[in-house]
């Protein structure tokens, strides 16, 4: 099972304009269910790296710790 994010499917179906209106909520429900699910994982896996690694993609370990720090719904 791969990690990537499923952005690309999940904004093909927030695209969707032809749904009835409980579908719609229903499937904008589960796109910010999905995106509140990456939020929590990206900051875990964040939150796990070493200096070296935040080094590696340009942050230090306050910036990373103030980002893991915040919760899944602020983006």
């Amino acid at each position: 099972m791969s990690l990537a994010p499923h952005h690309a499917q999940t904004s093909y179906l927030g695209r969707q304009s032809r749904l009835a209106l409980p579908a719609a909520m229903a499937l904008s429900v589960a796109v910010t269910l999905a995106k509140w699910s990456e939020r929590r994982r990206s900051r875990r896996a964040l939150a796990m790296l070493d200096d070296y690694m935040l080094k590696d993609i340009g942050l230090d370990r306050s910036a990373a710790r103030r980002e893991a720090s915040r919760m899944f719904w602020q983006g």
